[in-house]
């Protein structure tokens, strides 16, 4: 069996829910405390074992690019300043893994993004995560996690966790047979749909280990809703031919894509970290009373 050694991230969102805060900075490169959103998602793939990480990509994300690359001048400059610690810090960056940059010249859905990376992926099995949703377990990571129940089953895994039933308009939902503890064989898969309507609570967060089969299956696949070509639609379509599974993540989920999110991912980011805790906990303190 094949190891999973690529992982697709598609960055092309304009990340309108952000502005105007992303009219010029890409929102995957918002920071939570001093690292950008983005360096999360790859340092999770890296610690799962993936090599090349392939960024589907748009014409206004170039900051992406330059973040993940060399910066000689910044580094003399660190050097010169004697800021030794800081140049190997950026350096690590560059040096996590093989960068791969493809432009998705219309934003047509996330099963179109995934469509545009089938030359570099080729053949084999593939991680995508994306750049909105941050999963923390330290010992385990999200990706991981998938990874493992492919290496046992050798077929496709979608990443879900349970959610409110008012919530499931915003994820595509899983109905599945469970197999054993958290892990489900996937009977049906919807984009989006009313509370009323979800055969499920269910949900898909935002990673996936992926078979080569799906890009046939996205070949198939019709334009759904909003005019995109939708990844559920064709997992169901890849369900047809071979078997799909779900397997909830453990650990602490954030989603940085809307703005309360991405507040509370910062202040839960900055409570772990020894140099900011201590403020940040007298500074809840001290607006809890405020508003009292």
């Amino acid at each position: 069996m094949l190891q999973v050694k690529k992982a697709v991230i598609p960055v092309a969102g304009f990340g309108t829910r952000f502005l105007p805060a992303t009219k010029a900075t890409p929102k995957e490169m918002m920071p939570i405390v001093d690292k950008p959103i983005i360096q999360y998602i790859v340092e999770e793939a890296v610690k799962s074992g993936i090599d090349t990480v392939i960024f589907v990509t748009g014409r206004h994300k170039r900051a992406i690019e330059d973040h993940f690359d060399y910066a000689p001048e910044l580094e003399y400059t660190l050097e010169k300043s004697g800021k030794e610690e800081y140049v190997n810090i950026i350096r690590e960056i560059s040096d996590m893994a093989n960068f791969v940059y493809i432009r998705q010249k219309e934003q047509l859905g996330l099963g179109h993004a995934i469509l545009t990376a089938q030359h570099v992926i080729g053949n084999e099995p593939f991680a995508v995560l994306l750049g909105d949703e941050l999963i923390i377990n330290e010992g385990c990571p999200g990706i991981k996690q998938l990874i493992e129940v492919y290496q046992r089953f050798g077929k496709s895994v979608l990443g879900t966790t349970e959610v409110p039933r008012k919530e499931t308009y915003k994820y595509g939902i899983v109905e599945g047979t469970e197999i054993e503890n958290g892990i489900k064989l996937v009977n049906y898969l919807i984009e989006k749909p009313e509370p009323e309507e979800a055969p499920s609570t269910s949900a898909i967060i935002g990673r996936y280990i992926l078979t080569p089969n799906i890009f046939d299956a996205l070949k198939k696949t019709p334009f759904g809703k909003g005019g995109e070509l939708q990844l559920t639609d064709a997992l169901m379509t890849l369900r047809k031919e071979e078997a799909v599974y779900a397997k909830d993540i453990e650990g602490k989920r954030h989603d940085t894509g809307n703005k309360l999110g991405y507040i509370k991912a910062i202040i839960d980011f900055a409570l772990e970290r020894e140099d900011t805790k201590e403020f940040i906990k007298q500074l809840i303190i001290s607006k809890a009373k405020e508003l009292q």
